[in-house]
């Protein structure tokens, strides 16, 4: 499973193509840049050339305090008919709220009156057996007895080893917050499938909400819905719905054209064609949207829990601020299990959507026999638990841990090796990290200015030079310019390394079926572990610093530029392999030769989505210390200072945007050249 990368048109090579300066364009430039990274504090002692060096303040524009001004006055004067703004959220927040306290009552809380001593109970929760044997049944029903094993396994994981509370706290959360994005995301995608015009519009404020750290928007959303877990599971909903909206609109326009013209000949209205003919048609493709609904809903339960969600989150966020290593990690492989399992569900009815249905004329009771007796066993259970406890809870006498295992393992390597990763980290940062940051950080602003609208106009023409110029302004005009160097060049490392990683793993996972199950099963568990986990064992192996946050950022962001190589390299036409064959290629002139130079482009679309996760990835590594544009977006969150967390999440999203339109537009280029424009992008 992979995110939802943002569409593009395909980028039109821009400007006279003159092959003898196309040669020696790039070789100056980096020439150039490198002189000037060198010469510029020479340059900057110079009379009269100091605004070329660092950005003049007489540019800079307090933004921070426009954004403050109006969302004073969205919240306090703002009117929407006979209603105020703040009264309008604090009624979607109580229309938000019910469903979720049902959802606490069924598997949390149960019924109770009174509290402590006096606390009655009139319906207990869901227990732990019921839950498990739901779960199970539905894996039998999507995938057989092996999935059903599997994800019983999961949830028996979770009561085993303590985690169940917090685990059904999360779930809670997971069962509201993912069919409200996936019901708003059907709308929006269905709604730019009808009108390319609001397609149009739409775009760029998805591009916004995949690329704005989710931290820049919890300060607005704690404006606006105050404290707790509704504000959490509406960050929760923006922040999962946009590959749901690009989904549905791939898979509405993907429809085979015989089908709508079926529905055209036997007279549906447009409501009837949509709704009855082709989102129907379209389920196997909407269900790969639900399942990344599901898991960025559960990559995003660390995070909310800092507003108030609670369960698993909280317990891993807790757990990293006190630095307790076992509780931290256990918590997160409570999250993996249950964020494994629901993605193994998910997509097991996504393929079971995509067969031709049976026994279409029986009533949904006749098709789901099963049903009933999951009814009967939730009752017993539940009748069973009110004279034996453990048939209820799963009794903490019988629970085990791993937490002393997790520390002592921490522990040994820290007393055994601690030379040897201080040397490692020592020698990357003295000779790689610090001069790089110090080159960024001295380079003129007015050349960077040039460089990135330079390669704008070689890659995609006038439209993307100016969208990067402009981007590059508001930065610069933000006051935003130092961290946003500092963020280049923690993201620039770590997607580097993660290519120099990712790109041989991939190769080696696309040369044999049993390569690619043992990589292809490391890399689901680093895309299923929550980003606050990577923080946990890095800190306590290299403490806090950019050291270990580019650690953290190279694990997490690893995965895209696996995958893309090696479906890159799956992807070349066979005739290109028979050809090379025929020509008595070696194996390796055929990977050098024929197979990477045609992956090119999809290479460089992983690199665009590890580009992407780094970033998103930085916001999280501020809790260790960075001073990039993440901290910025951090500080805001922790000071609720909405002006300053915008724009600091907008800067963000300024380099997140540059770099998606450069590399997109190289990708195109790169497929037209190959004589690839009938593939697509992965």
């Amino acid at each position: 499973m992979t995110l939802a990368a943002p569409d593009h048109a395909t980028a039109s090579p821009a400007g006279p193509q003159r092959p003898g300066a196309q040669r020696w364009l790039w070789p100056v430039a980096l020439l150039l840049t490198l002189a000037l990274g060198w010469a510029a504090p020479l340059l900057e002692a110079l009379p009269g050339l100091g605004w070329l060096i660092r950005v003049p303040s007489a540019l800079v524009i307090d933004m921070q305090a426009a954004v403050r001004g109006f969302m004073d006055w969205l919240v306090n004067r703002a009117h929407f008919g006979l209603f105020t703004f703040r009264e309008l959220t604090r009624g979607i927040a109580w229309l938000v709220d019910q469903p979720y306290q049902a959802a606490r009552f069924v598997l949390v809380e149960g019924w109770v009156e009174g509290r402590g001593a006096r606390a009655v109970t009139h319906f207990p929760p869901l227990s732990w057996i019921a839950i498990t044997a739901i779960v199970t049944t539905m894996g039998w029903h999507a995938g057989g007895w092996r999935l059903a094993a599997f994800v019983g396994g999961c949830f028996l994981y979770l009561a085993v080893f303590g985690q169940w509370a917090s685990a059904m706290v999360t779930l809670a959360s997971i069962v509201i917050a993912v069919p409200f994005g996936v019901g708003l995301g059907l709308l929006l995608g269905v709604a730019a499938y009808l009108s390319p015009r609001f397609d149009r519009a739409l775009r760029p404020v998805l591009d916004l909400m995949q690329t704005v750290p989710i931290f820049a928007y919890l300060v607005p959303i704690l404006f606006l819905f105050g404290f707790g877990p509704v504000a959490a599971l509406v960050a929760t909903v923006i922040y999962a719905m946009p590959p749901m909206v690009r989904v549905t609109t791939l898979a509405l326009h993907s429809v085979p054209e015989e089908i709508r013209e079926f529905a055209a000949m036997v007279g549906c209205t447009r409501n009837q064609r949509i709704w009855r003919v082709l989102v129907p048609a379209a389920k196997p493709d909407l269900m790969v949207g639900v399942n990344q609904v599901i898991m960025l809903s559960l990559n995003m339960v660390i995070i909310a829990s800092m507003i108030g969600a609670g369960g698993l989150g909280f317990d891993v966020l807790n757990a990293l601020r006190r630095l307790n290593i076992g509780a931290g990690i256990e918590a997160g492989l409570a999250i993996v299990a249950l964020a494994v399992a629901l993605d193994r569900l998910s997509q097991a009815y996504a393929r079971r959507s995509a067969r031709p249905p049976t026994a279409s004329g029986m009533s949904w009771l006749a098709r789901n026999r099963w049903a009933p007796a999951l009814v009967a066993v939730a009752v017993l259970s539940g009748l069973l638990g009110l004279i034996w406890p453990p048939a209820q809870s799963f009794p903490a006498e019988w629970q085990i841990t791993t937490r002393d295992f997790w520390a002592s393992l921490v522990r040994t390597i820290n007393v055994n090796y601690f030379d040897q990763l201080e040397a490692f980290k020592n020698a990357l940062l003295l000779n790689v990290m610090i001069p790089l940051r110090r080159f960024l950080l001295a380079l003129p602003w007015v050349w960077v200015l040039a460089l990135v609208t330079l390669a704008g106009w070689r890659l995609g023409g006038a439209r993307l030079a100016g969208l990067c110029a402009a981007l590059v302004m508001f930065i610069a005009m933000a006051g935003l310019w130092e961290p946003a160097m500092i963020t280049l060049y923690l993201c620039g490392l770590s997607v580097v390394i993660a290519a120099l990683i990712g790109i041989p793993l991939g190769v080696l996972a696309a040369s044999g079926h049993r390569a690619g199950r043992v990589i292809g099963g490391f890399i689901d568990t680093l895309q299923t572990l929550p980003s606050f986990v990577y923080l946990i064992p890095v800190v306590m192996l290299f403490r806090v610093g950019d050291f270990a946050a580019m650690i953290a950022v190279v694990l997490y962001a690893l995965a895209p530029a696996v995958r893309y190589t090696a479906h890159g390299l799956r992807s070349v036409p066979s005739e290109l392999i028979e050809a090379g064959t025929v020509s008595g290629c070696t194996r390796w002139q055929m990977l050098w030769r024929i197979r990477l130079p045609m992956a090119v482009p999809e290479i460089l679309l992983g690199i665009n989505q590890t580009i992407m996760l780094a970033l998103s990835m930085l916001v999280i590594t501020a809790l260790v210390g960075t001073r990039d544009l993440g901290q910025e977006v951090y500080i805001a969150l922790t000071r609720a200072d909405v002006g300053q967390g915008i724009i600091a999440g907008l800067g963000v999203a300024a380099i997140a945007i540059i770099a998606d339109r450069l590399i997109a537009a190289g990708a195109a280029r790169t497929r037209a050249r190959l004589g690839l424009t009938g593939r697509g992008g992965s």
